[in-house]
């Protein structure tokens, strides 16, 4: 008796569905739609980078990098939240740039580690400053002090990756449910016509160290969260494309209160490998962030501005 070759039983091709609610769907089949943005009216530069109407939270803008990003987005027209983990002078500032700018502004302590604080604080901001979302900075962040991993302290990593990089991810859940609810309604939290508002913008402050090791300070850790943020920042702008543009800043050495711990002889050495030879000062960010922030961009998303000096091309 010949026995017939067994053959492989036939088994349908698997096909990834969609698992994104047919309002925000951008793929179809396993590839993206047609015009699944549109361009915007305005074609004159100043009028795009214009937030007048709109509203922005900062997360760690109490000080340094994301209070000079609160000033920007508040004298381009933005009422703006400024989110501090413990220091009180975020009162003062939020008053200043209410005095300065003549929008609104108000501080707002928050754990930027806990989902949960993070989402409440956001309705609260978002009920206090009229009732929308445009931008979302996710700023926070801390240093890694430890030098060589290996003899760092478990508990002082998981502080780092917590703020570095948890917190980014909890911030886009956040501001992203509120961008794709926006995008679905075409309302405000008060149920009110949204005007001018043509998608979100959330942008993550990474860093050129997520891009490079840096020398002679080692920070395995804190390197590793903020290539993660570049990396989830690209991700995300693939899955919101429809609702929310998602970009992040790399900035190198700056000169602000997060590297006061680092001694002079060290800093001589970071600006010997800066082509242009001296630290950022935090007003040279600004640009950066309120491209991202505005129209300006429009076309721009998962992407991330490095800006360094030209520290990571040599």
């Amino acid at each position: 008796m010949v026995r017939k070759p067994a053959t492989a039983p036939v088994v349908a091709p698997t096909v990834m569905k969609d698992h994104q609610s047919p309002e925000d769907s951008s793929m179809k089949n396993g590839l993206f739609r047609e015009y699944n943005t549109k361009a915007p009216k305005e074609t004159s530069i100043v009028p795009l980078f214009s937030l007048k109407g709109k509203t922005a939270v900062v997360s760690g803008s109490d000080r340094g990098i994301g209070l000079a990003v609160a000033q920007a987005l508040a004298e381009a027209g933005a009422n703006v939240a400024i989110w501090y983990h413990s220091n009180k002078k975020a009162y003062d500032r939020a008053k200043e740039i209410e005095e300065d700018y003549g929008v609104k502004c108000k501080a707002y302590q928050v754990d930027i580690t806990s989902y949960d604080s993070i989402s409440s604080v956001l309705n609260s901001s978002i009920n206090d400053l009229g009732g929308r979302l445009d931008v979302f900075v996710a700023n926070a962040g801390i240093p890694w002090t430890q030098g060589r991993m290996i003899d760092g302290e478990l508990s002082h990593y998981h502080a780092v990756v917590s703020t570095d990089l948890d917190s980014v991810f909890y911030s886009a859940k956040a501001a992203g449910e509120v961008f794709r609810k926006q995008y679905e309604t075409g309302c405000d939290a008060n149920g009110s016509k949204l005007e001018g508002w043509r998608g979100g913008s959330f942008v993550a402050t990474a860093s050129m160290s997520g891009h490079i090791a840096n020398i002679p300070q080692l920070q395995s850790a804190y390197n590793a969260a903020k290539a993660g943020v570049i990396h989830l920042c690209r991700s995300l702008a693939v899955e919101w494309v429809k609702f929310a543009r998602v970009n992040s800043v790399s900035p190198g050495y700056v000169a602000t209160e997060i590297s006061d711990f680092v001694p002079p002889e060290t800093k001589a050495i970071w600006r010997s490998k800066i082509p242009m030879g001296r630290e950022c000062e935090v007003h040279e960010l600004k640009g950066a962030y309120l491209y991202l922030a505005s129209d300006a961009s429009s076309y721009t998303t998962g992407t991330d501005i490095v800006v360094d000096g030209g520290y990571v091309v040599v």
